[in-house]
């Protein structure tokens, strides 16, 4: 974030100009409507919390944020101390878009405003004090390959600080290549093709010093612009390119979040993570080269449009915070520790000041009508913030959590002593929520659980120990922690398996391999493996080897999946690391289908559908079906037949001018899609019936 201008300004990363948040603005659409009170009082929302079904785990850079230069309060004991409180483990430096005018050696910032001490050797010294570990981003706007190898000397080698993470640029794709401009960036061809290229000199020439530094690329969110989008003689949208071409010598990608609109609509957004989350591990799979698995993802820089410093912010971090987590991102960062007044208003009954920050910078409006609270009161966020602190923690297992209402989402961990912690989100701003919870891989002991809650206003977390883990009511927009004790202990329970993954993936099968459990207690009589359907865990076999054979699958469909240790006393260990995997097309058939995209604008686009007939005989009228993975895709219009869409289904019916394919002939038909999320392509197409194969 921040714009180059003045101290603690808000810096609308061009998305805040007029055609970026106009774009991104359309891209969302998932705003959410709650039930009367009356409804919500009568309708208990159902939580289902399925210990079996192991996520990622959580990482010890998991919480973050950003420091900016710009910020005089950057390197103070208090600062930190709070920092420190609120569990940051990881932080930014030196602060968005002034790290493409930033230059460390004589700590300027061309055209910006650098508040006194707030040099690297400062931020380092508060990133000890916090004990966090330093997310740097190297210059690419205005710097060269050559500067950030000094830099890493000087960091590294002259001072010893052990910074591992670099960042090549900020938001290099808002350098003007797709029509809007906030980045500097002096270079003549500003393609992402160039920008490509250039990380790999960078990566280079920074590795050359310190080869055991990790060095990522800049990447937008799936789903938001200018995903999609192909600009200038670029081979393809930003992503694909810089991928294509940095892929082997980067460690990790690094992509920010702001879903904007009302507060209803980015708490609502947090659910496009999972599909976005997919989309970008598949681009990396796709474009990046061998062993692409290793590519880490960063989210470095997240808010929310309305409410940035009250209660829609800290139910959005922990939401987003969870979800990003849960998919196996390595850290999430908060945009941004202090900020400044903006635009003030009133958001569910409190004052807010339009301030990105954590904490408060004591600032007034520019008549001083409106002055903050003193300097480093903690704001909404920063309780989000202190509840993600309490909720989950490095070595904790998240797992499948879910509800059957969207104004209440959940999370969950397991930890090592055997507790299971949930997360409650109540995003409805005006009333309480009562819910049910059921259990599954996991018995709550009979004592009432921990409880942490943040509550619309409140001034921190309330910890307390009350009611039982079957039920609780959630006050309107709020927070809710609940910490229960296992009914038997855990410590005689067999150890989980190693990372499962995929091999041999066809339409039907797949391979699932994992390395076995180190010993425990009794000897391991046999690995179970599961399918998560969301927080149902399916068994598809077992088996006392370290792989399966897992059949009779459905061709063009994810599935993720675990495995499970079960030892001689029959104890089951925690879950394994979910492998995701899609099944293929068949592999032969009498159809094959091609979807291509003819352009894309960012939240619709033009699609080209072939259909070829690979049978002996022709086909006498056809009928074309396909799922859309997401329920924010959908069929706007079509041509060169009838088209149409039943809930994500989409039907795509001969004309009389196409009915007849002949043997080893096509039909092609055309048809403008619209999104608003992560824009995720379907994975199998039937014909009259028959899976097809997808070319």
């Amino acid at each position: 974030m921040n714009r180059v201008s003045a101290p603690l300004s808000r810096r609308g990363p061009g998305r805040w100009t007029a055609l970026a948040a106009s774009l991104l603005l359309a891209t969302g659409g998932l705003a959410v409507t709650g039930p009367s009170p009356a409804d919500a009082a009568a309708d208990p929302v159902a939580v289902t919390v399925n210990a079996n079904a192991g996520l990622a785990t959580v990482p010890e850079t998991a919480l973050g944020v950003n420091h900016a230069i710009w910020d005089s309060q950057l390197g103070t004991n208090e600062t930190s101390d709070l920092l420190k409180a609120a569990g940051v483990r990881m932080m930014r430096y030196p602060g968005g878009s002034y790290a493409d005018i930033y230059h460390w050696r004589d700590h300027t910032a061309p055209g910006g405003y650098v508040a006194p001490n707030t040099d690297f050797d400062t931020f380092m010294a508060a990133a000890r004090r916090v004990g966090a570990q330093p997310m740097i981003i190297a210059n690419y706007g205005t710097g060269t390959p050559a500067e950030a190898a000094d830099w890493v000397r000087y960091a590294n080698v002259t001072k010893g600080y052990g910074a591992k993470w670099w960042t090549v640029g900020n938001e290099n794709y808002g350098n003007g290549h797709y029509g809007s401009a906030w980045e500097a960036d002096d270079h003549p061809d500003k393609s992402a093709s160039q920008y490509a290229r250039l990380v790999v000199d960078y990566a280079d020439a920074m590795k050359a010093v310190d080869p055991t530094i990790k060095v990522g690329a800049v990447l937008t969110m799936p789903g938001n612009w200018p995903d999609g989008i192909t600009a200038g003689s670029d081979p393809g949208p930003w992503n694909r390119t810089v991928l294509a071409i940095a892929g082997p010598k980067i460690d990790f990608v690094d992509v920010h979040w702001y879903p904007g609109g009302t507060a209803a609509e980015s708490l609502a957004r947090t659910a496009h993570i999972d599909e976005a989350a997919h989309l970008l591990r598949d681009q990396l799979a796709r474009y990046a080269g061998p062993n692409a698995a290793r590519i880490g993802i960063s989210f470095t820089e997240l808010n929310v449009g309305t409410g940035q410093n009250t209660q829609p912010g800290a139910l959005f971090l922990a939401d987003a915070y969870s979800d990003l987590l849960e998919n196996g991102v390595f850290t999430v960062q908060w945009w941004n520790v202090h900020n400044g007044i903006g635009t003030v208003s009133q958001v569910a009954g409190q004052t807010d000041y339009g301030d990105f920050g954590l904490l408060s910078s004591g600032t007034c409006t520019a008549d001083n009508s409106v002055c903050e609270p003193p300097l480093n009161t903690p704001f909404a966020p920063y309780h989000g913030l202190s509840m993600m602190n309490l909720f989950a923690r490095p070595g904790d297992q998240f797992v499948r959590a879910a509800t059957d209402q969207p104004l209440v989402t959940a999370h969950a961990v397991r930890r090592a002593d055997g507790d299971l912690a949930v997360l409650l989100v109540n995003k409805d701003p005006e009333n309480a929520r009562p819910v049910t919870i059921d259990y599954a891989g996991f018995t709550p002991s009979a004592a009432a659980p921990t409880t942490y809650s943040l509550t619309n206003g409140a001034s921190g977390v309330v910890t307390g120990q009350s009611g039982s883990a079957a039920s609780r009511t959630l006050p309107a927009y709020s927070l809710t922690t609940l910490v229960l004790r296992p009914s038997s202990p855990v410590t005689a329970h067999p150890a989980p398996p190693g990372q499962p993954t995929a091999s041999g993936v066809t339409d039907r099968s797949a391979t699932i391999s994992w390395s076995p459990a180190p010993p425990k207690g009794a000897p391991i009589a046999k690995y179970e493996v599961y399918r998560q359907n969301g927080t149902v865990s399916e068994q598809l076999g077992e088996t006392a080897g370290t792989s399966f054979t897992v059949d009779n699958l459905v061709p063009g469909t994810r599935y993720t999946l675990n495995v499970l240790t079960r030892d001689t006393a029959g104890k089951v260990s925690w879950s394994s690391s979910p492998v995701t995997f899609t099944t293929t097309g068949p592999a032969e058939s009498s159809c094959t289908v091609r979807l291509t995209t003819a352009s894309d604008w960012g939240n619709g686009w033009v699609g080209n559908v072939e259909i070829v007939n690979n049978g002996a005989n022709p086909v006498d009228g056809w009928t074309l079906t396909w799922s859309w993975p997401t329920s924010w895709q959908q069929v706007s219009s079509g041509w060169s037949a009838t088209w149409t869409q039943t809930g994500r289904t989409v039907t795509v019916a001969s004309t009389d001018d196409n009915r007849r394919i002949a043997a080893g002939g096509s039909t092609t038909a055309g048809f403008v899609g619209a999104y608003s999320g992560p824009n995720v392509p379907p994975t199998g197409f039937v014909l009259n019936g028959t899976p097809c194969t997808v070319g």
